[in-house]
């Protein structure tokens, strides 16, 4: 497998950490005010989920921070504790909780989500992100970011006459402006090609330059300070203490402080292992996250973060997908948001509150785009209504609730379709017994379905380097696209690099070639060396 050197990583991830960074800092902003707690709060939990859980994750895409869907658990508590600072000793349970999960290996749960449902998933929040910027767009910010359902106040139609009623002309031409930077930059060769120069940054100075502009002229296009980044500005150190609350310790003999603490840790846990497997399928490379190390590492970030005043975090799609589009390769790029977070707040926040919030809505408008593009839509319904039904199904109930309620409801379709069939036990080789053997044969059996990703996904993780691998399909007649799709990656990208050896037999040239929708089992053999 192809090794970069640290510097060699920067250079190749700077870029999309940048973009990652003028991404998250409105979000962990918002999200602070969200959760009534304070601003600095959700850049502290930002800058940690960057340098720490990006450090000790193996995780190439995803991206850690304050989590939109946990604003309503966090303002519930606070409330109900009646002190940021009780509030942040429930983040350190919700750590060591976390800690926990990971060694006990509660990671593997991430296994049985199938793929129609992480697409939806990943639409769904394509979808969210277009419609809540469009207010940013158009210069109505009384929405604070972060929400996770545009229902989550009702259907109030005084909002939508508000909105139109508040469009800024100058917000739309620097939204009109930032757009077309961003699509040029995309679409001409010669600009995509400058890593070091993103379309992001570029959109986001001139945002700032046009905006800067129309001030000096006294244009009634100006954008006002209410439509733009806002941070907080410390002119001292005693400021920039004053910003940071530290943990009531004492807080660990209140019950609802453990109650609180356990509520986030499992919330966090399940959204963190739902955004892990959409940043995988994200990833180009197709690696796989180790989701128990990731259970830890998330832990760790919790319980720093809380220590010292910060938001509790999950891995994010919305940052996540932002890293993929703006093509991260490593974890570094999640890294360097943390670095930028960092440094820009203890540096420049003035002129970070120079940014257009419309500016920022364009970047985020054209995210959440390629996530809920129309190709998206069409690829599962060309795969039939097996595939289609759950992966919509996914994406209204996200938009209309919220992300763990519309998983659960697109799972819950999955399994109906699946519980038609009849239900085997899927079996797989251990590590050990895979080194013992110079030739492997995997014999899929008549049905193959998502429940049997886990098993198959092990297996194929086990095989090492320079092995020779049979997969027969040949007494197939029904494979998932899960289980193909993961097939497909590991002999055209990993085998490559691993210089593994694999030969695919009875293979069928199309996903609807696979009608039934029946579950299975596999059964592997293998030649031991003699």
């Amino acid at each position: 497998m192809k090794k970069t050197s640290l510097i060699g990583g920067i250079k190749e991830n700077f870029p999309s950490g940048l973009v990652v960074f003028l991404v998250a800092l409105p979000l962990c902003l918002g999200i602070a005010l969200a959760s009534g707690a304070p601003p600095l709060s959700g850049i502290i939990s930002g800058i940690v989920g960057g340098l720490v859980v990006g450090f000790l994750s193996n995780s190439n895409i995803s991206v850690s921070g304050p989590a939109a869907g946990l604003t309503a658990i966090v303002l519930t508590a606070i409330t109900d504790l009646g002190a940021f600072n009780l509030f942040l000793s429930a983040g350190i349970v919700a750590g060591l909780i976390q800690l926990i999960l990971g060694f006990v290996k509660a990671g593997s749960i991430s296994n049985y989500f199938p793929n129609n449902v992480i697409e939806g998933m990943l639409a769904a929040i394509g979808i969210i992100i277009i419609l809540k910027q469009i207010p940013h767009a158009l210069g109505f910010d009384k929405d604070y970011e972060g929400h996770e359902s545009i229902f989550d106040k009702g259907l109030n139609f005084n909002y939508f006459t508000e909105l139109f009623g508040a469009v800024h002309a100058g917000a739309i031409l620097v939204t009109l402006v930032s757009v077309s930077v961003l699509l040029i930059w995309d679409k001409v060769p010669a600009l995509k090609r400058m890593k070091m120069l993103p379309g992001a940054l570029v959109a986001v100075v001139v945002g700032i330059l046009l905006n800067e502009l129309f001030k000096m002229s006294g244009s009634g296009l100006a954008i006002g300070t209410e439509h733009l980044v806002s941070l907080p500005v410390p002119k001292s150190a005693d400021d920039f203490k004053n910003l940071i609350t530290l943990p009531d310790f004492g807080g660990f003999t209140n019950p609802k402080v453990w109650i609180v603490g356990a509520t986030i840790a499992i919330v966090a846990s399940i959204e963190t292992l739902l955004c892990i497997e959409a940043s995988d399928r994200l990833d180009k490379q197709r690696r796989i996250t180790d989701t128990n190390l990731e259970l830890k590492a998330q832990g760790i970030g919790n319980l720093i973060s809380a220590f010292i005043g910060g938001l509790p975090m999950t891995s994010v799609v919305v940052r996540s997908s932002a890293n993929a589009n703006a093509g991260a390769t490593s974890k570094m790029s999640a890294m360097i948001h943390g670095v930028l977070l960092l440094v820009c707040v203890l540096t420049i926040p003035f002129i970070l509150n120079l940014i257009p919030l419309a500016t920022l809505a364009a970047v985020l408008i054209l995210v959440g785009y390629k996530l809920a593009k129309p190709a998206t839509i069409m690829h599962f319904w060309h795969l039939g209504k097996f595939q289609f039904i759950p992966f919509v199904a996914t994406v209204v109930a996200i938009v209309a609730t919220d992300l763990l309620k519309g998983v659960g409801i697109g799972l819950a379709i999955s399994v109906f379709y699946i519980l038609q069939g009849n239900m085997k036990r899927a079996y797989y080789l251990s590590r050990e017994k895979l080194d013992d053997a110079d030739e492997i044969n995997i014999k899929l059996a008549e049905e193959v379905s998502f429940l049997n990703k886990a098993a198959i996904k092990k297996t194929l993780k086990n095989i090492k380097s320079n092995s020779t691998v049979t997969i027969d399909a040949r007494g197939t007649s029904y494979i998932t696209t899960d289980v193909l799709e993961m097939i497909q990656d590991f002999a055209n990208i990993r085998a490559k690099e691993e210089d593994i050896n694999v030969e695919l037999l009875g293979f069928k040239t199309s996903y609807r070639d696979y009608e039934t929708n029946q579950d299975s089992h596999i059964l592997i053999t293998h030649k031991r060396a003699m």
